[in-house]
């Protein structure tokens, strides 16, 4: 039965070296043997397997040389670690090489070998097969390139746990140790990329892309992730299509609709060269340009898309590279190719005929059988320039430096020198186990493997573990996933002025090491959009919303399509594209392009205003006016007009006028919590004061007027100091109302944001509301008792109390804080203190100009008025008047009871007093005496009644005079006998008190 295994596994062994003939691999026998996997071929000729016949295996076609190169890399860093002399000292390396012609299932066949030798080694039949020609094990491959080529090979190598160490698979997926446990790479996984790819357009601004991604292993996963990235940073897809280079017509024609009609202008490509060019040559016959194309380093720098004749279409690419390294020696190693010299490799047979288009005679295939182009990667791949037409044969002696072929492109070193990067892993894995001492070793109790018998998974163990310093002193070491983390550049596509070919500009760098927002750098000087422009395009659904704006959401639509909206009021944004606006602070406003928040505008009755300045000017015209009146009453206090008015209380009711117009200026300027606290209250004990002193001294007028007969008490009473008194308990009232105000509820100053918007007004937060109106309330008491005194007292001497003056003087205070309460209600801001600054002017006008005005006028313009006889002439008239209506009176009783006994005539009453009822005067006066009565300094008053008119003179002369004085008096005196009238014993009692 071990017989029989042994041979079953020979003959698939044999059958799979029989598939890759002498010309289809490049093999070197050494100590150990690596693998390697390249595409040396872009694809397979299509044939139709009708299973008549042995299938055969599929002819591989289009060269690739850059596939070429790094196979050549891998073989020159074999070879350089051969003779190192510190580097696997004693020990050679062997290879073997296959082409995967950039198929899953090439791949797999050579795969394939690799585990079918292991699996013989691993059965030990040295002792049952004799095989001279027997091939060490393979201990690590290098390969593949495609993503999904590499995905088929490492599910099965890690069957076996043989270590895969891939320089050009960069899908996220391979990352998953739990599916592919041996596979490891030198090139950074596609995760950074596709983050790196959004960090590009969210830095220019965009969010209005397309996707497209080859429908693999490589372009799925590495899309997807694209979209992950995308939506975190508000960036919208338009479309998303899938390709491949096996696509029909049909299915290309429709991807290029959806890009022709897109509005998106930058497409994010995630795709091989190969895979894409059909669409690429499709969007070039329909000439669709102004698109931005960015792309992955698997076509970045693809010779198959980066070609003259397509710059027109893709000249704005910006695209993603892997860095670059260096490989001493290298060079000259890449112009020592021949066929004839490269024994080992045989690929250089093919690659003589492709690179100088002729063919060796001695090769059983003379040329290559299709002239279609190939499969890029990762560094970009070549197209094979042969024809199906007859070749001419080759020398031998050309000069590979002659010919421009991407196999020569050796400026920048990126697959290549991942390709050596990973030999030199492996290399210093071997290293690690030559070197490794018993007991700490990384196996079993610190064993170490034997590096004459290694095994697969002995290296993997190590690789898994291995640290070491590459040729440019960079630390390589994988992670727990299998990867590399390395850096990209960037590169931006340019036409060369000299040759008209493409070129690769790097424009930028992207750090996966630096934090995030840091790790993005680009030249943006440096960049040439389609060519030409240093103009960044525009590739949004929606143009930028201004600062000033807010973006709104349209229904139905991506986030990225909306409507610019205005910033409310009270709101702004100073940013481009805002999504919301910023609420301004309390203190401030949006200004008129809703762009920046200013302060607010401070508010209040201040004094440089024009209003407020009037009121100010109205105020001090208000002190001066009664500082002037209390100036002529001090003047002229000895007067009769300033005696008869109380002089004390008239000081007294200057003095509270002087506070009340002074309390006004305390409503105008910025309120602050003293004035606040002090205004109220300096304005109702002011106005109360001024109220209660024309109640006390209109009040005791009337009371001493109506009394019957004043007597002693009534002078008692109404002394200077009760007077005094009272107007100090009226006042004390208001006092406490505003004690009990400050204490319980003070005013205070106060910034109110809620009346308008854009404007703080500062005012006074009375405190209370009802305290204002106790305050008010008890002054407008005080004034309509006031009003009711005086109006009971308008009949009295009007030089003596002026009482339609103070009458009128309360309609006017009525009147102004009647009209002041809704006035009051309805006004906001500095208005409210304007308001009541208005009122308190207007009352105290009202008051002075009534109660005082008409005695300045007499005091300096008639003074002939303002005399002792002209007062009692008054005082004297009002009780003859009172005495005359009293004797009518009783004379009309009188004649009703007479006409009611018999009808007779009623008599007059015996007076001295002269009544004419349609009768003579029964005393009349001689011419020289009625003149000399005119001259001398009296009054005339004459009273109307209903049934007749009295008149009334009186002198106040001395009585050695003049003889018409006597009569007169006689006849006074006569008068008050007869009628013995309360009225002229109200004179006399009032006279004094004067």
């Amino acid at each position: 039965m071990t017989l029989y295994s042994c041979c079953l596994i020979f003959l698939l062994f044999t059958w799979n070296t029989a598939a890759y003939g002498p010309n289809q691999r490049a093999q070197k026998k050494g100590d150990i043997i690596l693998g390697g996997l390249f595409p040396i071929h872009f694809g397979v000729a299509a044939k139709d397997q009708d299973l008549k016949s042995r299938p055969e295996s599929v002819e591989c076609i289009r060269y690739n040389f850059r596939g070429f190169r790094w196979l050549q890399a891998m073989i020159f860093a074999i070879e350089e670690i051969n003779s190192s002399p510190t580097l696997l000292p004693n020990m050679t390396l062997g290879y073997r090489i296959f082409d995967t012609c950039n198929t899953v299932s090439k791949a797999l066949e050579a795969t394939l070998s690799f585990v079918a030798q292991n699996k013989i080694d691993s059965l030990n039949l040295d002792e049952f097969c004799n095989c001279s020609e027997h091939i060490p094990s393979t201990i690590a491959v290098v390969g593949a390139t495609g993503s999904g080529i590499s995905t088929a090979v490492a599910n099965l190598l890690g069957l076996f746990y043989i270590p895969q160490v891939s320089y050009a698979s960069s899908s996220r997926l391979l990352s998953n140790k739990n599916q592919f446990k041996s596979f490891l790479r030198t090139i950074p996984n596609d995760e950074h990329q596709a983050t790196a790819m959004a960090d590009i357009i969210e830095y220019f601004r965009w969010n209005w892309v397309g996707t497209i991604a080859a429908d693999d292993d490589y372009g799925r996963p590495g899309i997807e992730k694209f979209r992950e990235e995308a939506e975190e940073r508000d960036i919208c897809i338009d479309f998303s299509e899938l390709i491949s280079q096996y696509s029909d017509e049909e299915e290309i024609q429709q991807v290029v609709e959806v890009i022709q009609n897109s509005t998106a202008r930058v497409i994010v490509v995630f795709s091989s060269g190969p895979d894409l060019e059909p669409l690429i040559k499709e969007i070039v016959r329909r000439n669709i340009t102004g698109k931005i194309w960015l792309a992955s380093e698997a076509w970045a720098s693809s010779s198959l898309i980066a070609m003259p004749e397509f710059f027109r279409v893709i000249g704005s690419t910006i695209g993603f590279a892997l860095k670059a390294g260096q490989i001493p020696g290298f060079r000259e190693f890449l112009q020592k190719v021949h066929p004839k010299k490269s024994t080992n490799n045989g690929f250089a047979k093919e690659f003589w005929e492709e690179t100088f288009n002729c063919y060796l005679p001695d090769g059983s295939k003379n040329s290559p059988a299709s002239t279609s182009f190939h499969k890029g990667h990762e560094e970009g791949l070549g197209a094979g320039n042969g024809t199906a037409a007859f070749r001419p044969p080759c020398t031998g002696d050309e000069n590979i430096t002659s010919v421009e072929t991407p196999y020569m492109d050796y400026t920048h070193l990126r697959i290549s020198y991942n390709v050596y990067l990973a030999v030199y892993s492996i290399a210093h894995a071997l290293q690690d186990i030559y070197t490794c001492t018993p007991g700490k070793g990384l196996f079993t109790n610190g064993s170490c493997a034997d590096i004459k018998k290694v095994e697969a998974w002995q290296v993997l163990k190590h690789l898994r573990h291995l640290n070491f310093t590459n040729n440019m002193g960079e630390q390589v070491d994988f992670d727990e996933f299998g990867d590399l983390v390395g850096n990209y550049s960037i590169i931006n596509w340019h036409l060369s002025p000299e040759d008209g070919s493409v070129v690769f500009e790097e424009v930028g760098h992207y750090n996966v090491y630096a934090k995030k927002g840091e790790r993005l750098f680009i030249n943006e000087n440096k960049i040439l959009w389609s060519g030409f422009s240093k103009e960044v395009p525009f590739s949004n659904c929606s143009r930028d919303c201004l600062p000033g704006t807010r973006k709104g959401i349209i229904e139905g639509e991506p986030t990225c399509c909306f409507e610019c909206v205005d910033c409310p009021d009270g709101e702004y944004s100073d940013e481009t594209d805002a999504s919301a606006c910023d609420k301004c602070p309390e203190d401030y406003w949006s200004n008129e392009n809703h762009t920046s928040c200013i302060p607010k505008q401070i508010e209040f009755l201040s004094w440089t205003e024009p209003f407020g300045i009037a009121l100010t000017l109205f105020a001090v015209l208000g002190i001066f006016l009664t500082s002037f009146v209390l100036g002529v009453f001090t003047k002229f206090r000895n007067t009769p007009i300033v005696k008869a008015t109380n002089r004390e209380l008239s000081y007294l009711l200057l003095f509270s006028l002087l506070c009340c117009f002074s309390s006004s200026l305390f409503f105008i300027g910025e309120p602050q919590n003293w004035t606040c606290r002090l205004r109220q209250p300096a304005f109702g004990i002011s106005f109360v004061l001024c109220i209660s002193c024309i109640l006390v001294k209109t009040n005791r007028v009337l009371l001493v007027f109506e009394a019957k007969i004043p007597t002693s008490l009534h002078r008692k009473w109404w002394g200077l100091n009760l007077q005094f008194l009272l107007v100090f308990l009226c006042t004390f009232v208001q006092i406490v109302i505003c004690v009990i105000w400050l204490y319980t509820a003070p005013p205070s100053s106060y910034r109110n944001h809620e009346l308008e918007d854009e404007i703080i007004f500062i005012t006074c937060h009375e405190g209370s509301l009802m305290a204002l109106g106790f305050l008010i309330g008890y002054t407008c008491l005080l004034a309509a008792i006031c009003f009711f005194f005086a109006f009971k007292s308008r009949k009295l001497p009007e030089n003596f109390n002026e009482a339609k003056f103070i009458t009128f003087s309360m309609l006017i205070f009525f009147i102004v804080w009647i009209s002041f309460i809704p006035a009051y209600a309805s006004t906001y801001g500095k208005f409210v203190s304007a308001v009541e600054v208005i009122a308190i002017l207007a009352a105290s006008f009202g008051l002075l100009a009534c109660i005082f005005f008409n005695k300045v006028y007499i005091i300096l313009f008639k003074p002939s008025r303002n005399t002792i006889e002209e007062v009692r002439c008054s005082t004297a008239a009002h009780a003859f008047k009172v005495a005359a209506r009293a004797t009518l009176r009783r004379s009309n009783v009188s004649r009703k009871r007479s006409n009611s006994l018999g009808g007779s005539t009623g008599s007059t009453p015996s007076s001295s007093i002269s009544s004419k009822s349609n009768h003579e005067d029964p005393f009349p006066l001689p011419a020289s005496a009625e003149r000399q009565r005119q001259q001398q300094r009296g009054c005339k008053q004459k009273v109307s009644f209903g049934s007749g008119t009295v008149t009334l003179s009186l002198s106040f002369e001395e009585p050695q005079k003049n003889a018409m004085a006597n009569r007169n008096a006689k006849r006074r005196n006569s008068l008050e006998a007869q009628n013995s009238d309360d009225s002229l014993m109200r004179h006399r009692a009032l006279l004094p008190l004067q």
